[in-house]
């Protein structure tokens, strides 16, 4: 398998297509704004590059998904120039987007029945790891699906792991978006206190990132908000909408997320504040209005 479709090219998604492009696979890429198929083509070297996900995906042994809400995930699956109605059958259609478990779910139901291999596999690591290429992948796939499309992973993957069946590759997304909304706001608090109580705030993340309260949100993301840096690793936008998606799993099955609950308050604040395109970590913001 060499032909490769990537749909959505986004802050995370272009660089992730050209490590695809870079390892050798025959990539063709879809984005509905112009000047983002212009930037694959100049910036990455992909010159497939198309207006319609018909042609992008027409001759793809695996198709690639990275957009933004669940209903951008339905149109891109269902649609009418939708990967289901132009995919070729046998392909696997993987959905990286942080969507819910259950369309994952649903789109591996249905398309089975057409002859595809769905899966879903969001990831973890930020804009840093996407360029780097070295995100966490969580995959909810058939096991045969998930050691097919393996080679593609370690493509912009370090850590790669099959959680089990459709869907529990975004169950384990859930559970690494609690993790991250307790710890980005503990540190927008660290840093909150320690500049109000005199502290050098550098010295201090230098400090205590080596001991028990260290985190990947603490070494990568508190530098950045501590300089003012807040251009998007990770839209505040979405990470309410998957805040939001964890909140309504878990109330389905009678479980209360209290530190969720408070911290997808901060970030509706910042929403009403009108910062919903910065980063996550200009949380800070809210602490400092």
């Amino acid at each position: 398998m060499n032909k490769v479709a990537w749909i959505g090219a986004g802050v995370m998604g272009a660089p992730m297509a050209g490590h695809l492009h870079n390892k050798g696979f025959d990539v063709s890429v879809y984005a509905r704004r112009s000047e983002v198929l212009d930037k694959m083509r100049s910036q990455y070297g992909i010159t497939k590059c198309y207006a319609t996900i018909r042609e992008a995906v027409a001759d793809a042994d695996v198709v690639f998904v990275m957009v933004g809400y669940p209903k951008d995930v339905e149109d891109v699956f269902l649609g009418e120039d939708g990967i289901f109605a132009n995919a070729k059958s046998g392909a696997y259609l993987v959905d990286m987007t942080t969507s819910s478990p259950s369309l994952a779910v649903k789109l591996h139901e249905e398309g089975k029945k057409k002859g595809f291999h769905v899966m879903d596999a969001p990831v973890s690591g930020g804009d840093s790891g996407a360029k780097a290429g070295t995100l966490s992948i969580m995959v909810g796939a058939e096991e045969e699906d998930f050691k097919a499309v393996l080679p593609m992973f370690e493509a912009f993957g370090k850590s790669i792991v099959l959680m089990g069946g459709p869907g529990c590759g975004q169950h384990t997304k859930a559970a690494n978006q609690i993790c991250v909304a307790g710890s980005t706001a503990a540190f927008t608090e660290a840093l909150v206190y320690a500049q109000k109580v005199g502290l050098d705030a550098e010295k201090m993340i230098s400090a205590i990132s080596g001991g028990a309260a260290g985190s990947w949100e603490l070494s990568n993301m508190a530098p950045r908000a501590l300089r003012g840096d807040y251009a998007p690793g990770f839209f505040v936008k979405h990470f309410v909408k998957d805040m939001r998606i964890v909140r309504n799993e878990a109330a389905e099955r009678g479980v209360e997320l209290e530190m969720l609950d408070s911290v997808l308050g901060l970030y509706e604040k910042m929403m009403d504040m009108g910062l919903g395109d910065d980063g996550t970590q200009a949380l800070i913001k809210y602490y400092q209005k």
